[in-house]
């Protein structure tokens, strides 16, 4: 399909009603004297993990965490969006109900393979210029810079000792990556004996990059199809991974804020998200774009087992929601892009959670789709419903495109990436 079929640019009406400042603690940090950079340079976000609270056992999917972390090393791997000679990372104690204490961090860049880093890239991490932090409930940290050169698009690997018993009450549940696990203090370790694997971030947020001045970040915020669930675990192919190679020779960083299962009104897994809009969208420095896809959640969970005593919500519930979104985006002067909702036919058949897709739910997805595209209240719409659809059956996600009747494959991903061109997200270029 063309992307003149797919993509259908609106005017933006929206009135802009100029630029009102973010403030959030890592915007704080990093406007401070001491974290000062280069000339002609600024500090980007170049990777991100929307942080969630936990949920109880009364919920149908696992959180997959170890019941607390005691005496031991978590080292997680991430792939930065742009690269740069510095950089600095941001732990999170968002959801905490104590301080997060953390004895030691290091960042290296990555090794040979599994839980390997190269230790000639070894690096302390210091934090207000001490290796050991309290981070109180509720709150971020960010470190001092670091001096490390990382490639555009390169892996680098984080790990975390804490000492003494500690809950894990903030993290990000589906990682599509592998972390790991060990006893004792092994941040300085070529690679981490006696591993036990995780497919889940703790407490790891977000890292930011030194990159020249002119640099601009778009934000990728929505649910479990931009999250990556189904994308292969380690192989960094979710749509926004692909976008962000797109985008990387024109300095321009992408920022996956979603959260799998997340939605647009209600709180389960991670706050819904108006409630986290400010926090991983309007905070984010150098912001020029935000990628709205989400929705789907919102109509396929009331009455079934994520969501037996939700009400089933009506098309003005919804629409009153992305209006919200389109508000809080153009108060701060952001052009705001929307994706139509994909098509979900048979999405988890078969298993516990039957009952995701119906008629009715599907009716509801394209009466919401209809308002999408014909409304003239976002920037630009990219028709992810046409795009992707079966055209022998439209309910559905052409065989080759889908991962699991709901979510995309890799190459469905990268049809996504390549159809959010230069020209869609910043208005005509």
């Amino acid at each position: 399909m063309s992307l003149k079929t797919s993509v259908c640019a609106t005017s933006a009406k929206a009135i802009r009603l100029g630029s009102i400042v973010a403030v959030a603690a890592s915007a704080i940090a990093l406007s401070s004297p001491n974290a000062a950079v280069a000339a002609g340079s600024t500090w980007v976000k170049s990777w991100t993990a929307s942080p969630q609270p936990t949920w109880d056992g009364d919920f149908p999917l696992p959180t997959l965490l170890p019941f607390n972390l005691w005496n031991q090393t978590v080292r997680q791997k991430v792939r930065v969006s742009l690269g740069g000679d510095k950089l600095r990372i941001v732990l999170s104690n968002e959801y905490g109900k104590a301080p997060l204490v953390i004895e030691s961090v290091h960042v290296a860049l990555t090794g040979a393979g599994g839980s390997a880093v190269e230790t000639s890239t070894d690096k302390l991490v210091t934090f207000s210029g001490s290796e050991r932090l309290s981070i109180p409930a509720g709150a971020p940290a960010i470190s001092d810079p670091v001096e490390l050169n990382v490639p555009a698009r390169g892996d680098v690997v984080v790990s975390i000792f804490v000492a003494d018993p500690t809950p894990i009450d903030t993290f990000h549940w589906d990682a599509e990556e592998t972390g790991y696990i060990g006893p004792g203090n092994q941040v300085e370790n070529a690679s981490i004996d006696q591993p036990t694997e995780t497919t889940t971030r703790l407490f790891l947020s977000d890292v930011f990059v030194e990159a020249p001045a002119h640099t601009r970040a778009v934000v990728a915020f929505g649910d479990s199809i931009t999250d990556g669930a189904a994308s292969g675990l380690g192989l960094n192919s979710r749509w926004p991974d692909f976008l962000a190679e797109n985008l990387a020779p024109d300095n321009v960083a992408v920022l996956n804020a979603g959260i799998s299962g997340a939605r647009l009104l209600n709180t389960q897994m991670g706050e819904n998200a108006m409630a986290r809009f400010f926090r991983d969208v309007l905070s984010v420095p150098n912001l020029e774009t935000v990628i709205v896809l989400i929705g789907i959640n919102d109509i396929a969970w009331p009455g079934q087992a994520f969501g037996p005593d939700d009400p089933f919500l009506s098309r003005e519930q919804i629409v009153a929601g992305y209006r919200q979104l389109i508000a809080m985006a153009h108060a701060h002067n952001l052009r705001i892009v929307a994706g139509t909702l994909t098509p979900f036919q048979d999405a988890l058949k078969g298993s516990p959670l039957e009952g995701y897709y119906s008629l009715k739910r599907d009716e509801l997805r394209q009466e919401i789709n209809n308002w999408i595209r014909a409304s003239d209240e976002f920037d630009a719409v990219v028709d992810l419903d046409k795009l992707l659809a079966d055209p022998e059956n439209p309910v559905a996600i052409r065989a080759d495109l889908q991962a699991d009747h709901l979510h995309l494959s890799p190459k469905g991903n990268k049809v996504v990436a390549d159809t959010l061109t230069a020209a869609v997200l910043f208005s005509g270029e």
